[in-house]
């Protein structure tokens, strides 16, 4: 029997899902979307698709993107696929231009006549791309579409596609996650909303990430030192914070520590295969700082610091022990903190470094342990 027969499809997009939309003409323009790698290999691995690209590019072969600075690109992202382990078992690419109103241009199905013919499972097939013309095209074949979009974008689709969009999400382990309905390996994210009369926080974080996001608490300073967290924890966070800084940093200070705190005691769930454990030393110019940390259920501080000046700027330095303080009673974790005299700059941003990579240890989920961390049996 042939191995296709009634196997479901996958139609992937390139641009947009596998590397980020451009003209890309040439391989410094190649750029490639965050998770696309362990996701898209995790897929192929499990056997359970055929594997299409399907891919508009408009005007290829024309003075302006001739056809050698397409083919150059396209074979070193296939190459590079393979390498992962991601390997295509069919490529469709339309090179006509939207003017042309080619037949084999997406939405339309004129190059994809031959999943029709019985032999493709084609009504559990799904199209994944960015654009709504992809869930269009999934509409058009009869199969199902995953929106690589932001789920806030929902009411974009019209009734008519609905039912033919299954999910949306622009991050691939979801996607990965939703399509084997593995929830061991599913992203651990929260999303947090603290209002009260002093502050406004609207915060999402993803343990998984990479990095990734905005911050804005209005207060430039403690940006600036949440984009260290940002950047050396690995975990993307979302955070808009808007308090009574006509007060003081106070509230917004403080509820900004328990909203995180709060979304990553959410994000780890059950703590099954996680690290638990983070330290690090951190030497930032004249000073040291050490951080330990641990996810024990057991909210406990320590806090070994002196400032010598009150201020760092306009920022009190009495805030830093405050907000770690919070984000400790939040996530229910032991953090223990020192950092040596020196600069008093050097001595707030070499803390939240060292406890942005302490937390980047801790909530390590090792891929294959579903173990907890613990003799007691709860965490």
């Amino acid at each position: 029997m042939n191995q296709k027969m009634h196997k479901a499809v996958l139609f992937l997009d390139r641009d947009g899902i596998i590397v980020v939309e451009d003209q890309i003409d040439s391989y410094e323009k190649i750029e490639y979307i965050p998770g696309v790698f362990g996701a898209l290999g995790r897929i192929r691995r499990e056997g359970a698709f055929y594997f299409a690209m399907v891919s508009n590019q408009d005007g290829v072969g024309t003075p302006s993107f001739p056809q050698e600075s397409f083919d150059k690109p396209q074979e070193r992202i296939l190459q590079t696929l393979q390498g992962e382990g991601i390997v295509f078992d069919d490529i469709h690419v339309d090179f006509s231009l939207p003017e042309d109103n080619c037949p084999g241009r997406k939405p339309k199905i004129g190059m994809l006549g031959k999943y029709l013919d019985g032999e493709y499972d084609i009504a559990n097939s799904v199209v994944i791309g960015d654009r709504i013309t992809d869930v269009r095209l999934a509409y058009n074949l009869g199969c199902k579409a995953i929106w690589f979009a932001n789920p806030e974008r929902e009411n974009e689709l019209d009734e008519e596609l609905r039912a033919t969009c299954i999910f949306i999400s622009d991050n691939w382990q979801s996607v990965a996650s939703f399509l084997l309905e593995d929830p061991k390996h599913a992203p651990r994210m929260a999303t947090v909303s603290r209002n009260t009369k002093e502050t406004e926080i609207s915060l999402t974080v993803n343990l998984d990430g990479s990095g990734l996001g905005t911050i804005e608490t209005h207060i430039p300073f403690f940006n600036h030192m949440l984009d260290q967290v940002l950047r050396h924890s690995g975990l993307d966070i979302t955070l808009h914070a808007h308090g009574d800084l006509v007060i003081d940093e106070h509230h917004s200070v403080e509820d900004v520590g328990l909203a995180l705190g709060q979304a990553v005691r959410q994000a780890l769930g059950d703590k099954r295969g996680i690290s638990r454990y983070g330290f690090e030393l951190l030497t930032m110019d004249d000073v040291l700082a050490e951080v330990a940390l641990d996810f024990s259920g057991r909210p406990s501080f320590l806090w070994d610091v002196q400032f010598r000046r009150e201020y760092v700027g306009t920022f009190p330095t009495e805030m830093v022990e405050h907000f770690f303080k919070s984000f400790s009673d939040a996530s229910q974790c032991n953090l223990a903190m020192k950092v040596s005299q020196g600069n008093v700059h050097h001595q707030v941003e070499a803390l939240f470094k060292a406890f942005s990579r302490a937390l980047r240890h801790a909530v390590h989920k090792y891929p294959f342990s579903d173990a907890l961390p613990s003799t007691k049996g709860l965490l």
